[in-house]
């Protein structure tokens, strides 16, 4: 897996940007990402080093279809919450 397709988008919501003040970012990662793997691709895209990483699965609310009464449910999403070193920061969030 290429390091470019671990981290498919930043975490954007009113918990994940409190937790920015304290070095901690939130994105959206390839479901097949190791914690190793995103470690590098942060590492290696933003230029900052890791101190540690970690991981969950979001199962997603089910959708009902308005046609009819089926219901859909959409695929579980995975999400990695990465800890900077003190003083380091992204400034993907500042805009």
């Amino acid at each position: 897996m290429k390091l470019a397709d671990v981290i498919k988008k930043p975490l954007v919501s009113e918990k994940s940007m409190g937790a920015v003040e304290d070095g901690r970012y939130t994105f959206v990662v390839d479901r097949a990402a190791s914690k190793n793997q995103i470690k590098k691709a942060v590492e290696t895209i933003f230029g900052v080093s890791v101190i540690r990483v970690r991981t969950t699965i979001l199962k997603r609310k089910q959708k009902r279809l308005s046609n009819n009464r089926r219901m859909l449910q959409p695929a579980p999403v995975k999400k990695a919450i990465v800890e900077l070193k003190k003083g380091e920061k992204l400034d993907i969030y500042e805009s």
